[in-house]
């Protein structure tokens, strides 16, 4: 068995390019660690590889869940322990690379353990907070789970559904379950994390032309087949950075320009929160902060050869 390798950055970094030169190289599989690219039917908006891209070295856990599905970290993960451990059984290197640091960090630290919460639950609880607001719907969470509340922005309507939820299921606070962890699925010595860290002047420029770029590609035909079905705007897919920006436009609300200006502005206010994610949560790993595809494969091969040596001799 192989090592695995973990990239992590903000989006629009250049995770996609990188993964695929470094699986050329090292005989790598990538493993999708993105909490919106396992969506189908979203590639351009999410910014999902191409197919030309795929065909070059095997790909995973992309495009395979419907938008009509919330999915959560813990389904993610019980998916990725799975394909890591099959191409490790292959005697490949897995390379996981995904902007979702939530994802990446339980790979290495674990989760916590959450009971499964029933279909009945969750629609319960999405109209109760349809109802009354998600303001409200804060308030009451509050009464029931200070310690998760005061975590959660009075505006967070998904997380603050995700704490009603867990309460109505299981007559417990969210905040109870949060000390117990999951074993990792990747142990200290397994695995080697890097992060991509490119000036954000040029990453920020980089979004806005991406955008652009994603819009002539098909992200509004996307966009309109998303809203086609009627979803459940609290679901994931639907808030695909850009995407509520898109549907607004769709449903006369806005301008195309100021649309797309919006998009823009979110995705960029993202990769920031991003940047904030790698500096608390990823301390220790290594930055990359070169936009050279040479640089950075010459940092990441040489760091999978010094703990892919030390995994050999175990």
């Amino acid at each position: 068995m192989r090592p695995a390798i973990l990239i992590h950055g903000p989006t629009a970094s250049g995770k996609t390019q990188i993964s695929i030169d470094v699986a050329k190289r090292l005989d790598g599989e990538i493993v999708n660690a993105d909490s919106m690219q396992v969506y189908k039917g979203l590639r351009v908006i999410t910014a999902q590889p191409s197919d030309e891209e795929m065909s070059q070295v095997p790909h995973h856990l992309f495009g395979y869940r419907d938008p009509a599905d919330a999915g959560s970290a813990g389904s993610w993960l019980k998916d990725a322990q799975s394909v890591i451990r099959g191409i490790q059984m292959r005697g490949r290197v897995p390379i996981i690379i995904g902007g979702t640091g939530l994802h990446l960090l339980a790979l290495v630290k674990g989760l916590s353990e959450i009971p499964p919460i029933p279909d009945e639950v969750r629609s319960q609880v999405r109209t109760l907070v349809q109802s009354i607001g998600t303001e409200e719907a804060h308030a009451r969470l509050a009464e029931i789970d200070p310690g998760a509340a005061c975590k959660i922005k009075p505006n967070d309507r998904q997380r603050i559904m995700r704490g009603l939820e867990v309460h109505t299921a299981t007559g417990k606070p969210l905040s109870s379950f949060q000390g117990d962890r999951t074993p990792p699925i990747l142990n200290p010595g397994e695995w080697v994390g890097v992060a991509l860290t490119p000036p954000r002047a040029k990453l920020y420029a980089r979004i806005d032309r991406r955008f652009a770029g994603m819009l002539m590609e098909g992200a509004m035909d996307e966009a309109r087949a998303l809203a086609a079905r009627d979803l459940d705007p609290s679901l994931p897919a639907m808030k695909a950075h850009g995407m509520p920006w898109l549907l607004a436009y769709l449903r006369g609300e806005l301008s195309s320009d100021i649309a797309a200006e919006y998009a823009k502005r979110d995705t960029r206010r993202y990769a920031k929160r991003q940047f904030t994610w790698i500096s608390h949560q990823f301390p220790f790993w290594p930055r990359i902060p070169s936009p050279e595809p040479e640089v950075r494969q010459k940092v990441i091969c040489a760091l999978f050869k010094e703990i892919d040596a030390a995994f050999s001799k175990r």
